[in-house]
């Protein structure tokens, strides 16, 4: 095997080949970086309720083939069917929040709200799971992410409708974590694509019977930004992003997969700078810098805290501290 492929794909002790993790972190960054600005492109002349279901239509059929193509099962059993209800939840009700919300706020905001993820997921996981403890570094990062929080919130008064697109945001990342919670917390041990699929299928009916409620009419034209926008949603977004994410979030601890996110803001504001002209008030990118030191405070703060320690006791040492 070549050094390229190996990257690519590792080994588990029983010798079956499995995605390499370091790999899907970055697939699901790159991803969830272009993700917001698709949203925004997605919901131009067609509506967005008409977006979000023809994306996550598109979705399904694309996994339903995999699954058939691959020969693989879809279990039914009950606690996969608890992991898909937990699943579909969070991509039901937060994508069209995030669709929602889109209308009115910066596609790159989106991101930045939603970098406040990890600091979310370590409170609710800290009750609902017991992962981890939240100690003087972690709640630290969190006063600094609800100070970034409420810099944004400040430039939004000044802009019309942008109070409300960050409220649906907010309220998303809120659902978004408590659906990752659920799927770990139900811990099925299902292959990404089954759990995705199965997800995909249980929020589809919700999608269709929404755009019937709110809409029921199909659009006489779709512009061709829009369609591409959605097309790659429907691949990219809702079946390649969907089982890297749910990949991760079966190997490693809910507060290390919502890290994801210390990276995203930072690009999908570039993108939306780059190709959606929008503009970064200083504002947004003193909020946007605040969230971020927040967020690695709340990481590596205690690793500073313990390098402190060790050079008291022995003045020169040098390299990461011992782990105990």
């Amino acid at each position: 095997m070549t050094t390229s492929v190996a990257f690519f794909i590792a080994y588990d002790k029983q010798g079956i080949r499995t995605m390499s993790v370091p790999v899907a972190f970055l697939g699901v960054i790159l991803i969830w970086s272009t993700t917001p600005l698709a949203i925004k492109w997605s919901g131009e002349g067609a509506g967005f309720i008409f977006g979000v279901s023809l994306r996550m239509a598109i979705g399904t059929f694309l996994c339903l083939m995999l699954l058939l193509i691959l020969r693989k099962p879809l279990p039914w059993h009950r606690a996969a069917r608890h992991s898909y209800l937990a699943a579909a939840f969070g991509i039901y009700v937060s994508m069209t929040l995030v669709y929602w919300g889109a209308l009115y706020i910066p596609s790159g905001l989106i991101s930045v709200l939603f970098g406040l993820t990890p600091l979310l997921t370590a409170v609710l996981a800290f009750f609902i799971l017991g992962e981890r403890h939240l100690n003087f570094s972690k709640i630290g990062g969190i006063v600094l992410g609800i100070g970034g929080l409420g810099i944004i919130f400040h430039d939004s008064l000044t802009q019309t409708g942008q109070l409300q697109g960050i409220l649906l945001v907010l309220a998303a990342v809120l659902v978004h974590v408590m659906s990752a919670i659920g799927v770990k917390r139900v811990n099925a041990g299902l292959p990404s694509l089954s759990l995705t699929t199965g997800a995909l299928l249980h929020a589809m009916p919700a999608y269709a019977l929404t755009w019937w409620l709110v809409d029921g009419q199909l659009p006489t034209g779709i512009p061709t930004r829009s369609l591409y926008a959605i097309i790659y949603l429907g691949v990219m977004g809702s079946v390649v992003g969907f089982i890297l994410y749910f990949y991760i979030l079966k190997h490693v601890q809910a507060t290390h997969v919502a890290l994801l996110t210390l990276v995203t803001p930072v690009l999908a504001l570039f993108f939306g700078y780059r190709f959606n002209h929008e503009q970064i008030t200083p504002w947004i990118g003193g909020g946007t810098l605040l969230i971020l030191l927040g967020m690695t405070f709340f990481q590596w703060g205690h690793r500073l805290r313990v390098r402190r320690r060790l050079n008291k006791v022995s003045p020169g040492l040098e390299g990461p501290p011992q782990k105990f």
